[in-house]
């Protein structure tokens, strides 16, 4: 039997290492004359150079090469971060049905990172867009419904003070969406700013879930298949 007590960093690691890749990618496609700094005003038609939007930052290699790498990782640690965190929820919740609606939407998400790092946006724009709205979209709506959960299920008391946090970044999340997508059809900054600003907040709420976790041991059985079914037949003979 495995004790998974240092499953509580998983979260935090999540959060860390994603957003110091996807940091690396922009410093990477910024040093090989990419994309712009986010500090500059973008001007259309006035340099060879892209919006550093983060889909842009890791088009070109080596920054690309990087992006695939991060975002495969980022999505196979949420896909178990998702599946533990309904572990832990499937006795505490009488709504099942939002505990399931949880998993499905964050494992789609987790499977439209895969579409963005590795089908890239000038290269495979449809399959790209396609990871794009399944990563944000589901993403937001894992987050309201956790933010409902934490709410409701109060773990340990600390479930109103958390919820309250989550539902403050779930609105921060949505409306940098909003500013994201409105924002783009004018030729500045600040809808590339809104998207990492997104990006970050979204990494900052999956690490909250080291609080969750630290109050729960996960494990890990492993059984001989013979030695399993000799037991219960014992236990039913006597």
């Amino acid at each position: 039997m495995w004790s998974c007590r240092p499953v509580v960093l998983l979260p935090l690691i999540f959060s860390v290492f994603t957003a110091a890749g996807l940091w690396i990618v922009y410093f990477v496609a910024l040093h090989n004359k990419k994309v712009l700094p986010l500090s500059s005003t973008y001007r259309y038609g006035n340099t060879s150079e892209y919006p550093p939007f983060i889909s842009l930052a890791g088009n070109f290699p080596p920054a690309s090469c990087i992006f695939s790498q991060v975002m495969n990782m980022a999505a196979f640690a949420g896909f178990i971060i998702a599946v533990l965190r309904y572990l832990q929820l499937k006795t505490k919740l009488d709504k099942q049905w939002l505990n399931i609606t949880s998993v499905l939407s964050f494992s789609l998400a987790c499977f439209g990172m895969t579409l963005v790092g590795n089908f890239q946006v000038l290269e495979m724009p449809l399959l790209h867009d396609i990871g794009t709205l399944l990563t944000f979209g589901l993403g937001t709506l894992y987050c309201w419904i956790q933010s409902y959960i934490t709410l409701r299920v109060n773990l340990k008391n600390e479930g109103r003070k958390l919820a309250i946090c989550r539902f403050l970044l779930s609105a921060a999340i949505t409306l940098c969406i909003i500013l994201e997508y409105s924002l783009i059809i004018f030729p500045h900054m600040h809808s590339v700013r809104c998207q990492w600003a997104l990006v970050m907040l979204f990494l900052i709420f999956i690490g909250t879930f080291a609080i969750d976790f630290h109050h729960y041991r996960f494990r890990m059985m492993c059984r001989d298949t013979v030695e399993f079914q000799n037991k219960r037949e014992a236990y039913y003979l006597s």
